[in-house]
């Protein structure tokens, strides 16, 4: 179970990541008024933000 709840925190880490890059690229995105990608980044950080909290919910049950 240890392994499990290692791997589950590494993968919210990366997940954290993650999302604070494709914030930066959003930002970007949105001072070159590119309003496709801006869109694109919008999608990519919900679905990364759910994975987060579905990994958070499972290390929280025990792992």
């Amino acid at each position: 179970m240890a392994n499990r709840k290692k791997r589950l925190q590494k993968g919210i880490e990366s997940l954290e990541k993650q999302i604070e890059l494709h914030e930066d690229k959003l930002k970007k995105a949105e001072e070159d008024d590119s309003i496709e990608l801006a869109n694109y980044y919008k999608k990519e950080i919900e679905a990364k933000k759910k994975d987060k909290q579905e990994k958070q919910r499972m290390l929280d049950k025990g792992g």
